[in-house]
């Protein structure tokens, strides 16, 4: 049962945006690298297809995330994505007092809620950047048992620092660090996956974004192998596909984690010639450094604007069902730079229609009322 209603709806993702009548748009709202999986990965799953009349046997997979973390075997467990990840978590670890550092992904506070668990939220502070800093690390209550962070984070696209990350971390605590988009982070600099050292850690990776896997559906955890054991066990039996296990394997080849981190650079130089484009337009603000493939921008009437640029041809993601965030929020995926330039072309032509809307309104008004002060 749920134990908490708000006004953040917590089941809507960036996909609804582009479902139905945005199937044409320019998709911005969803944060898919574009262009992918590439040929070679289609074509290892493509061959995957002649044993699916076996069970699936995710060994070889599972050996393969573990090299590339340097972690032996029992620190892996392969997912159905991360989403079924944070599933796991909330049915099978006997958290009673969950804290969330909010804005985050909202799956995680979703499947808590889900499986009974009362939330506690903490939400960084805009004025920071959304950072976790000082003072957020000390607002997280210190009987929390179990803590979700994401890193870099969705929607804000901020990189916390790994020595800010272990702070959190506590004997007897469940420190639940969402990976899914560090491998768009130029030499993951940050991240915590193949630490051993910090007590209750799980970190969480995805393999949908960067290679476009979203319909395949495969992540794994690396935690403790107590952990790992447990949340194996709220598993269904072969929750991960034949296809989708040898997808992670081949995503694991030194030349694949190469190609990744190939584009990662180019991600941060398309992010960059976005951030650029949208410091000249007065009233938009981006959250800097963004270190994500997409970027959180704030503005007046976002809600409107985002409207005027699906009439123009771009789905931009609302921010308003994030938790710490409300409706002058937009995140923003980054795109290759042809696309950022007729995205922020739109941009403009859709602020401009707020101001000619405003305008029209301001004039039809009765006298005395033209000024929004009264004045």
């Amino acid at each position: 049962m749920r134990t908490r209603t708000d006004a953040h709806d917590l089941r809507h993702h960036g996909d609804a945006e582009v479902r139905d009548d945005g199937a044409e748009l320019t998709d911005l709202a969803v944060n898919v690298r574009p262009g992918t999986p590439p040929d070679w990965l289609r074509e290892r799953i493509a061959a995957s297809l002649t044993g699916l009349a076996a069970y699936p046997d995710g060994r070889a997979a599972r050996a393969a995330v573990a090299a590339r973390h340097g972690l032996p075997e029992d620190h892996v467990l392969l997912t159905a994505g991360v989403a079924e990840a944070f599933v796991l978590l909330a049915r099978a670890l006997p958290a009673r007092r969950p804290v969330v550092v909010h804005p985050q992904f909202t799956e995680p506070e979703a499947a808590l809620l889900d499986a009974g668990r009362p939330v506690r939220r903490v939400l960084l502070d805009p004025g920071t950047g959304f950072r976790l800093d000082p003072a957020a690390v000390a607002a997280v209550p210190e009987d929390a048992d179990l803590v979700v962070i994401g890193n870099p984070t969705n929607p804000t696209s901020v990189l916390h620092p790994a020595a800010a990350l272990r702070q959190l971390a506590r004997p007897g605590r469940t420190l639940v660090v969402d990976e899914a988009f560090m491998d768009a982070v130029p030499g993951e600099p940050e991240s915590l996956a193949g630490r051993r050292d910090v007590p209750g850690l799980v970190v969480l990776r995805s393999l949908t974004k960067t290679w476009g896997l979203a319909g395949l559906r495969i992540g794994y955890v690396l935690a403790d192998p107590a952990t790992v054991t447990a949340l194996a066990a709220a598993q269904p039996l072969w929750a991960v596909s034949t296809p989708a296990l040898a997808a992670a394997e081949a995503c694991m080849t030194p030349a694949a984690l190469a190609e990744a981190g190939t584009a990662a650079l180019r991600t941060a130089a398309e992010r960059a010639h976005l951030l650029a484009g949208l410091a000249p337009f007065d009233g938009v603000r981006a959250v800097e450094p963004a270190a994500g493939p997409f970027v959180l921008v704030t503005m007046e009437s976002a809600d409107a604007v985002r409207e005027r640029l699906r009439t123009l041809g771009f789905a931009a993601r609302r921010g308003d069902t994030f938790p710490g965030l409300g409706p002058q929020w937009l995140r923003l995926a980054v795109r290759d730079r042809a696309t950022t330039n007729r995205f922020l072309q739109a941009l403009d032509e859709a602020l401009s229609g707020g101001v000619r809307e405003a305008a029209a309104e301001c004039a039809q008004a009765p006298d005395g009322m033209h000024s929004p002060s009264g004045a």
